[in-house]
């Protein structure tokens, strides 16, 4: 396929996503075939006008849902149509309030038992990887759109801390989907607050890790959610 067949991508919100959304349509459509290796991140990059950490978050989604596989070493393909198994969630279907509800209550359940996992399983490599996206989150200037990018960064890590696949393909499933809850939030608070507040928590939540209290990152994830369910006045079951 020709990367000129790809259109390059407003700065706006959810840039991965709509990467994603592009790449995937190219996939289904048949116009990037089964088992087509997609282009670099250096050139995708580079024609969607976007940086590469974006690139990166809109292949993981759809390495999430099931079209692209990556090797390591090698890149991302397509992947085969008899090997596709796709979990969805339109973005058209959670701006119904209870279905958006829905999904934050399952992110809430997912990931604050990954976060005591992450405590008890990590490596030093997946604390650094932390680290990273936490300096991203903090010298991202007025909380733009590489802010939330790293944001976003910071969940897969502590997925990918956990040691457990299936943690990591799950929360990265809703990882994109989060990036609404991430822009919502914003538009309801003083955006200096929430980007005070949010890098707290997170500074919070690593802590926990670092030190191996599953206890305490069990709590500090929830302290996390529930601090985002307030921003966005969603009222959750809490059991």
């Amino acid at each position: 396929m020709a990367l000129t067949d790809f259109n390059q991508i407003r700065r706006n919100a959810h840039l991965p996503a709509r990467i994603a959304a592009e790449i995937g349509r190219e996939i289904v459509e048949g116009r990037i075939a089964s088992g087509e290796k997609l282009p670099t991140e250096h050139l995708l990059a580079q024609t969607f006008g976007v940086s590469r950490s974006v690139v990166r978050e809109a292949i993981a989604q759809l390495r999430n849902e099931g079209l692209v596989e990556t090797r390591q070493g090698v890149g991302a393909f397509a992947t085969e149509k008899d090997r596709r198994q796709m979990i969805r969630v339109e973005p058209a279907d959670l701006t119904d309030p209870e279905n958006f509800r829905d999904l934050f209550q399952l992110r809430l359940a997912l990931e604050v038992e990954a976060a005591a996992l992450a405590a008890v399983s990590h490596t030093p490599d997946d604390l650094k990887r932390l680290d990273e996206v936490l300096a991203q989150m903090t010298g991202a200037a007025k909380w733009t759109e590489e802010g939330i990018v790293a944001d976003l960064a910071f969940h897969r890590a502590v997925a990918a801390a956990t040691r457990n696949d299936y943690f990591i393909q799950f929360i990265g499933f809703i990882a994109e989907r989060i990036q609404l809850t991430i822009n919502a939030a914003r538009a309801k608070a003083v955006l200096e607050e929430i980007v005070e507040v949010t890098i707290a928590e997170h500074v919070a939540i690593r802590d926990a890790i670092a030190a191996r209290d599953a206890s305490r990152a069990r709590s500090a994830m929830r302290d996390h959610l529930d601090g985002a369910s307030g921003r966005l006045n969603l009222e959750l079951t809490v059991p």
